[in-house]
């Protein structure tokens, strides 16, 4: 047996110890960054997209909703899809992990995808900054030269 081997062995399982998730606020959200895990209330939700059943019988109906999310700090356009569109209640408080920024028509987007997870919780009593919204903020993608 190797010497990792028996380092395995002697630690329990070969698997890495899970980190505990780091919560941020949504201020501090940038575009083009991923991995995020906020707390954030629901206060607006918006059906975008809705197709009911496809073609073929092995593949599901789309939905997609913008809701308007946020915590003290700030808000921001979360787009959910499919199931997470029946979490998303107005009023709801969700904890949204290795969500990511998404770019679309210049402003910024919250966005889980397979990876992350939408999770509803118990609710917040902090109340939602609608007036700093992230979404609003219109940014331009600019080609600096190297020198």
């Amino acid at each position: 047996m190797s010497t990792q081997q028996q380092q395995q062995q002697q630690s329990g399982s070969g698997s890495t110890a899970k980190r505990k998730p780091v919560f941020e606020k949504v201020d501090e959200l940038k575009p083009g960054t991923k991995g995020h895990t906020l707390t954030a209330k629901v206060v607006s939700s918006k059906t975008v997209l809705q197709k009911g059943r496809a073609a073929s019988p092995h593949l599901r109906e789309t939905k997609i909703a913008e809701c308007l999310i946020g915590d003290e700090t700030a808000s921001i356009v979360f787009t959910a899809r499919n199931e997470q569109v029946d979490m998303m209640k107005p009023g709801a408080t969700v904890i949204i992990r290795n969500a990511k920024i998404d770019m679309f028509k210049g402003s910024m987007r919250l966005v889980v995808d397979k990876w992350g997870r939408v999770e509803v919780t118990e609710p917040a009593d902090f109340p939602v900054k609608e007036d700093n919204n992230l979404s609003l903020i219109e940014y331009e993608l600019v080609n600096v030269p190297e020198e």
